[in-house]
Formats: C-alpha cells, sequence, structure tokens
C-alpha cells in the first residue's frame, strides 16, 4: 500500500473533531474542533484542513446505537458524507463508530479536545482495519 494521508471527521450537531493520519506509519492524531453554527459545519475552516494536509481519502464516523440500529445522528453523519463527497471531490469512507466519544473520555478524563480525540480513535479504527487487511493480503500474494 502506498503511503496514503487520511483526514477524519467525528460529526456532531455541535461540534466536528478532526484528526490526521497516514498509511504508511499507521498512526493517527487529534487536530482540532470545529464548531457547527446553526446546524451548518464550518465549510471554510474544513476547506483550510484539507488544503493543509491534502488527505488522499476522508474518513468519517458513522455512529449506531449498541444494539447496532441507526438513529438522528446516523442520518446526519450521511448526510455529512455527501456534503463532503460534493464540495471537495474526495473519497469518503464510513467507519462505524460505537463508543468513541465514550473512549476519548476514559482516555482525556475531561471533555476538553473530547471530539477530536474521538476523531483520532475512528482514524485509528479505520487504520487497523485496512492496514492489517492490505498486510494479510500482501502475506497471501507472497505465498501464491
Amino acid at each position: 500500500m502506498k503511503n496514503q494521508t487520511l483526514l477524519c471527521f467525528d460529526y456532531g450537531k455541535k461540534r466536528i473533531g478532526s484528526a490526521v493520519g497516514q498509511t504508511i506509519t499507521a498512526t493517527a492524531t487529534a487536530l482540532e474542533i470545529i464548531k457547527v453554527v446553526n446546524n451548518k459545519p464550518n465549510w471554510g475552516k474544513i476547506e483550510l484542513l484539507i488544503k493543509e494536509w491534502q488527505p488522499n481519502k476522508l474518513i468519517v464516523g458513522h455512529p449506531f446505537t449498541l444494539e447496532g440500529d441507526r438513529q438522528e445522528m446516523t442520518d446526519a453523519a450521511e448526510k455529512f458524507v455527501r456534503q463532503l463527497e460534493g464540495r471537495f471531490k474526495l473519497p469518503v469512507e464510513l467507519v462505524e463508530e460505537q463508543l468513541s466519544s465514550y473512549e476519548a473520555r476514559r482516555e482525556l478524563k475531561s471533555t476538553r479536545d473530547l471530539d477530536a480525540v474521538a476523531a483520532r480513535l475512528i482514524l485509528e479504527t479505520w487504520l487497523s482495519e485496512n492496514i492489517d487487511q492490505n498486510h494479510r493480503q500482501t502475506e497471501v500474494n507472497r505465498e501464491n
């Protein structure tokens, strides 16, 4: 797998956490929290992040209930994905993200920077799932 830069968003109705990562190191770093005002993301701030990091792909958390059911935020995150795709013409992938905010809160022991850390955890999930999968496929190809 060639190195890719990934930008991840944890979409919320009041705040959007952001994180950046690279596939070559399989690491992610929390960035910042973007305000949502009147149900509209700060598209200018998102555009600045995209220009700064020049990601190959965007990752967005896909929230479901603990039982795996859809909820109001599931639809909101999917709408956000469609808007990202339309505005920035980059591939976007959804990652199931149950309990990312809970895990971020446990890690931080506060709510400061919570959304950005939740985005980092979501991106780490994507990296773990995709880097491991690509590594296994490479091993299978070598054996054949």
